[in-house]
């Protein structure tokens, strides 16, 4: 059973009845779920995820003024369901089972108890930081509190930080595989080529995922996590071609062809949500295109990279 399963199956079994039982007055105010960091809550973990960081239970979010009524209590009885033993924590790694002011949550990914008022907070806030903050599931919010902030981050993103996110990923493709991938074959370094292509990858994703308007997680996650994409998910086989395939003299011909096969299924996406008209191969003049459609001028005048 994964991990979200798990512990959707477990409040049923029992946070339920012990938040019924036990928090009558509260019960149709508390949130409760499972999101935040760890590899369960994306659905992506398995067997070994379970060696680490690993912890049987859900969360339980509150709004300020509950939890000061009732939060060490309910910490209390959270504690006392009958859970197995987590498995080993490491140092970089933290619980996020149990009970939480909402703010609080929030502001772990956010630096804010609230969502981004301006369009430079957009802006600022990284990807995997809004992907954490927004995956998972919502088992009960009667209140709404919680998931009120969850759809503003989820479906809120301004569209012209979108559009400037997408343009500077849209550049960072074409210099890392368009350009340099080749150009640094040709000057002999090997390992420069293996990161231009590893920084294709990266910009690539990013700009896929701004084509479904969705959130790009932690790197570790990123091509798994285009398997949901309802758009270009299938380039997520290509991605994964260039960064294991050999790289000898054969193997290089097929990468940049493959790497404009990638661009060229990008432009056809940018052109179908009528981000770009153009026909070039290159993806420069469209990353140019996207932004000179962004309508806030104080966003349209930013470098091309920045995003």
């Amino acid at each position: 059973m994964k991990g979200l399963e798990e512990a959707r199956a477990f409040y049923e079994d029992f946070g339920r009845e012990m938040l019924h039982s036990r928090f009558p007055a509260f019960e149709d105010r508390i949130a409760a779920g499972l999101a935040g960091r760890g590899s369960e809550c994306f659905g992506f973990d398995d067997a070994i995820s379970r060696d680490h960081d690993f912890e049987q239970g859900f969360c339980l979010w509150l709004t300020d003024a509950d939890d000061l009524l009732i939060g060490e209590e309910l910490s209390r009885a959270y504690r006392e369901l009958p859970r197995r033993r987590a498995s080993q924590q490491s140092r970089l790694g933290e619980t996020n089972r149990g009970v939480r002011r909402i703010g609080f949550f929030y502001r772990r990914y956010l630096g804010s108890e609230t969502a981004p008022r301006t369009w430079q907070e957009w802006l600022q806030l990284p990807s995997w930081a809004l992907a954490e903050a927004t995956n998972g599931e919502v088992f009960r919010d009667d209140l709404g509190a919680f998931s009120a902030l969850r759809e503003t981050l989820l479906y809120g993103m301004p569209e012209d930080v979108r559009k400037k996110k997408l343009a500077a990923r849209l550049i960072g493709m074409a210099q890392s595989g368009q350009y340099n991938y080749a150009r640094c074959l040709r000057h002999g370094e090997e390992g420069a080529a293996m990161l231009a292509l590893a920084e294709f990858v990266r910009e690539g994703c990013g700009a896929i995922y701004l084509l479904n308007r969705a959130h790009m997680p932690y790197y570790k996650w990123a091509l798994r996590g285009m398997e949901k994409l309802p758009l270009l998910a299938q380039m997520r086989e290509a991605f994964t071609f260039l960064l294991t395939a050999e790289n000898d003299e054969s193997g290089r011909r097929v990468k940049q062809d493959v790497v404009e096969d990638i661009c060229a299924n990008v432009i056809a996406a940018l052109r179908e949500q009528g981000l770009s008209d153009g026909t070039q191969d290159f993806l420069e003049p469209h990353a140019f295109a996207v932004q000179e459609r962004i309508e806030n001028p104080e966003i349209r005048n930013l470098h091309i990279m920045e995003g």
